[in-house]
Parts: structure tokens; sequence; C-alpha cells
């Protein structure tokens, strides 16, 4: 697994790589994967989700995570990906679902790298699907179900 962290601001910087390390974050990415993947893993504000959400799915407003798979279209023996978090969309979330920022941030780099391996939840079926694989992913991990 080729991981990398990266930090759209000092701020976000300053505050979240005490909390967030890429010795931190691998596990959680490699207990999703299924493949070999180089995987970036990018934390940004509400402006650039915002933006990206906006020009990538036509959304005009951040989210919590984007996950773009660049090795869709090309033949390639790994899975290449960036997935992008909003910070201030997953805090909110944390609190408002009375979870550590921690746990929802592990969750949603689960539920990222799942998307990059082509797994969806855009109907009941594959919704369910998805999740059920989170859930087992995540208490492997000794996180919660997010979805109770």
């Amino acid at each position: 697994l080729g991981l990398e962290l990266q930090f759209a601001s000092e701020a976000l910087e300053k505050k979240w790589s005490g909390i967030f390390s890429p010795k931190k974050i691998r596990p959680w990415v490699k207990a999703g994967l299924q493949q070999d993947s180089v995987i970036l893993i990018r934390l940004v504000g509400l402006a650039e989700s915002k933006r990206l959400n906006r020009d990538y799915r036509e959304q005009d407003h951040s989210t919590n995570i984007l996950t773009f798979t660049l090795t869709e279209d090309i033949p390639s023996s790994k899975l290449m990906a960036d997935l992008v978090l909003c910070m201030p969309i997953i805090e909110k979330e944390a609190k408002k679902q009375g979870k550590t920022t921690e746990d929802h941030f592990a969750h949603l780099i689960v539920h990222g790298v799942l998307h990059a391996q082509g797994f969806d939840h855009e109907d009941e079926i594959d919704a369910l699907a998805m999740e059920s694989l989170e859930i087992a992913i995540l208490k492997r991990l000794k996180i919660q179900n997010p979805y109770v």
C-alpha cells in the first residue's frame, strides 16, 4: 500500500496532523482494500470540498468525502485513488451523531476506499451490501456500527 496524507492548509495541518498521521490511517485504509493500491488522502476545508463537489459531481455544496478513482479507465494492477475529506463537515457530523471525530473519520476512510473499488449505494440493494461490508470492516477495527 502506497499512502500519502496531504493537508490543504497550514491551519488544517496544525489542527489535525497530531491526530491523523499516515501511520494512524494506514490500518483503516488497508482494512477496506482488496487489492494493492496507491491512495492519497487530502484533508480540506469547506471551500475546496464545495468546489470539487460542484466541478465533478454537479452538487453545489460541501460534502464529507469525495472519492476519485484514478485507474478506472486504464488497465493497472494497482488501484490508484484520491480521497478528499472535508474536516469541518466531519467534525460537525461526528458531534451531531454522538461519535468521536476519529471514529467518524475512520468510517469515511473505509467508505471511500470501498467506493474507489467500485462499491456504491445508488440503489437499496447496493446500499445494504456496502453498509454491511463497512460494518464488518469497522467491527474488525473495533469501531462501532456507524448506522445505529
